[in-house]
């Protein structure tokens, strides 16, 4: 354990140097935005303004990270130790706000309403978790990652060895959704494909982790941070000039709210509204049948698809149609196991949508599809969604406390003060993000509301029709009721595309759907960046030195973590250009893996000196255990990605969802913890005085 760095008589001004050339920096990205804004008045293609827009800022990161580039232990893998509390606050922000809280939150508010509001719940008081029960106690125990922490308070093999493990597998779930993040972004700003724009965007994350590590990153992050909030920030002020006059949208929050439960409320009683909800219960039948005899099924779809087909050509169809028709019959499942998650999600995508359509207001109730004073079946419901709103908070505050790359960034501060203050750094300027939030989702769901349903179907927007192009698990028209007009029922909008679509909602100049991309790449890169360090570190750090070669130099283990790095960074790139989607979702259940795995051995290895090595192994085995096998049971696209094609009865305890599998496995993995433990020998006398020392503060802190 090295003791801690104290910052330098010569490091005094650095916040104040830093202050200036990131004012700089803003500056120069404000004369980015007006130069695109004047361009676009003059004439210039939009494809000529995204590019710039993309090229620029990433090539900005990846001049940080050039000039910050770094071969010592020290600099590569914790920045010196010397990164003043503000600015190791911003960057944590944006190491946090990943493509999820960016594209990912609002998008889930607009679609559920007040149960979305778990994720900002979840997330915000996760933090509160890290400066309390983590961040100062690792920062004093010094070091580079997680495992070290595991491997010197419990000692032995396992628990370092385990720790690594788990670190690699939950970033590595993380990493994917942050490059599908990338990939999307850069393939509809730019033309690229998106397996294409999955590994062009690719490099801005190589160049800035690869030649600096954590002092390249952190640096980068700073900038990115500055990016993202200004460019979630601009549209949602001016969509809120525009539809509510204000240009504080905090403070007009109240009026589009009610114009979107007076909207919700008189499409409920609308005739053409409640054909669609009737034809959606019809397809939720459908499903469930196909789900009987999925072989079936599956080969009763393929000849309907070409069938469609063959009578759009034979009708002389609009190429555009058949384009459709074909890449639906592309996308059709290939295997037993993909055709019955397909099946289960389209009937659980219908029935709720029609349950939603038959209620009222969904945004401003507090549960979507139950009511207390409803049928028992919606009693039900209700309670359900309740006991899954506190199982998912509760999880995400877990995980976000557990969570490797944002641990890590504790090492960075000269002190343990400086690193608990530097989470209430990070704390504030996540909240302005994430106060934002819902503010944005009312917003586009006003102005879809009024602007966009009830049209007719050949006068829709320019920009559904672009984006169901892209892909249709964004956006999807479907005229259920043949009767011309787009129904609310009828439009299906994913909610990762609500943020990056938003400003050509609202009609606002492209250059703002640029600048919105430009901050969803930042977000996405700024985490990418953590956590390809975190999956590097891990395997070179934790299991290459400390485990199988412990005589190798500073200088070989930094060229090794470079080298994995690249690895884990070409292998997550080829996972997400398989194009996954519903980034919200895949994260939880990152969250709830980081929660089962770490939470336990982390929180009692510090505040439970009876805690020993046994205890550790047992709970990092029955948690992670527990929290897979639930998802397993429940979450049929979890089984498609190991290639399990048996169907699987579900199996959920007081209906709690399974990306919310860690309100069940870190109870368990405590009780496997505190029962071990007792059964065995209590740690030696070494063990209690690290634990004396990284739990009370030392002479000159």
């Amino acid at each position: 354990m090295s003791p801690p760095v104290a910052l330098p008589d010569a490091d005094a001004g650095l916040g104040r140097r830093l202050a200036w050339r990131y004012g700089l920096f803003l500056a120069a990205f404000g004369a980015l935005i007006l130069t695109m804004a004047l361009a676009e008045r003059a004439g210039l293609p939009r494809a000529w303004i995204g590019a710039s827009f993309l090229v620029v800022t990433v090539a900005s990161y990846a001049s940080i990270g050039f000039l910050c580039r770094t071969s010592s232990e020290a600099e590569y893998f914790v920045a010196g130790r010397r990164v003043p509390a503000l600015f190791n606050g911003m960057a944590t922000a944006a190491d946090w706000m990943s493509a999820a809280s960016f594209i990912g939150t609002a998008g889930v508010l607009f679609l559920s309403g007040f149960a979305g509001l778990a994720y900002i719940l979840g997330w915000t008081g996760g933090f509160c978790l890290l400066a309390l029960l983590l961040a100062p106690y690792l920062r004093r125990f010094g070091q580079y990652t997680v495992p070290d922490f595991l491997g010197a308070r419990y000692g032995g093999r396992w628990p370092r060895l385990l720790g690594a493990l788990a670190a690699v597998g939950v970033s590595f779930v993380y990493l994917v959704v942050q490059i599908y993040g990338i990939g999307l972004i850069t393939s509809h700003f730019t033309g690229f494909g998106f397996e294409l724009g999955v590994f062009v965007g690719l490099g801005g994350v190589l160049v800035c982790s690869f030649l600096g590590g954590m002092r390249a990153v952190t640096w980068t992050q700073v900038a990115q941070y500055l990016v993202l909030i200004v460019a979630y920030l601009v549209p949602l002020v001016w969509l809120s000039l525009q539809l509510t006059g204000s240009a504080l949208p905090w403070r007009a929050y109240g009026q589009p709210l009610q114009q979107i439960a007076a909207r919700e409320a008189a499409l409920a009683r609308d005739p053409a509204e409640q054909s669609v909800a009737r034809l959606l219960r019809e397809r939720a039948a459908q499903a469930l049948h196909k789900l009987q005899d999925v072989p079936a099924a599956m080969r009763a779809d393929e000849a309907a698809a070409r069938r469609t087909i063959a009578e759009l050509r034979a009708a002389d169809a609009p190429p555009a149609q058949v384009a459709r028709a074909e890449r639906e019959l592309a996308g059709r499942p290939r295997s037993l196991a993909e055709a019955r998650a397909r099946y289960q999600h389209d009937h659980d995508d219908a029935l709720a949508r029609a349950q939603q359509l038959a209620q009222g207001p969904a945004q401003t109730r507090p549960y979507a599809s139950g009511d207390p004073a409803g049928s028992p079946a919606a009693q039900a419901r209700f309670g359900h969604e309740r006991i899954n709103f506190i199982a998912l908070m509760l999880c995400l505050m877990m995980g976000t406390a557990a969570m490797p790359h944002l641990i890590t960034r504790s090492y960075t501060t000269r002190s343990p003060s400086q690193a608990r203050r530097s989470v209430a750094w990070a704390l504030l300027f996540i909240t302005l993000l994430y106060l934002a939030a819902p503010l944005l989702a009312v917003l586009v769901k006003a102005q879809v509301l009024q602007q966009v349903v009830g049209l007719p179907i050949d006068q829709l927007p320019e920009w559904i029709g672009r984006w169901s192009r892209r892909d249709p698990n964004l956006v999807s028209v479907h005229d259920l009721n043949g009767d011309g007009r787009l129904q609310w029922g009828e439009l299906y909008l994913g909610g990762d595309l609500i943020v990056l679509a938003a400003p050509e909602i609202g009609g606002l100049p492209y250059w703002v759907s640029c600048l919105v991309a430009a901050g969803g790449l930042a977000a996405a890169l700024s985490t990418a960046d953590g956590l390809l360090l975190t999956i590097a570190n891990a395997l070179t750090h934790d299991i290459g030195y400390r485990l199988i070669a412990p005589r190798a130099t500073a200088a070989a283990r930094v060229v090794a973590s470079k080298v994995m790095l690249m690895v884990a960074a070409l292998l997550a790139a080829l996972v997400a250009s398989l194009d996954i989607t519903d980034i919200l979702r895949f994260v939880s259940a990152a969250f709830s893996l980081a929660a089962a795995a770490f939470f336990p051995a982390l929180v009692m290895g510090v505040f439970w000196r009876r805690a020993n090595r046994a205890g550790a192994v047992a709970a990092m085995v029955v948690g992670p255990g527990l929290c897979l096998g639930y998802m397993g049971a429940n979450l049929p696209a979890l089984r498609v990605a190991f290639g399990i094609t048996q169907p699987m009865a579900r199996c959920q305890w007081f209906g709690v969802d399974a990306v919310a599998a860690g309100i069940f496995a870190v109870p368990a993995g405590l009780l496997a913890l505190v029962v071990v433990s007792l059964l065995t020998a209590p740690p030696g006398a070494a063990t209690q005085a690290l634990i004396d020392r990284f739990r009370y503060p030392q002479p000159g802190e």
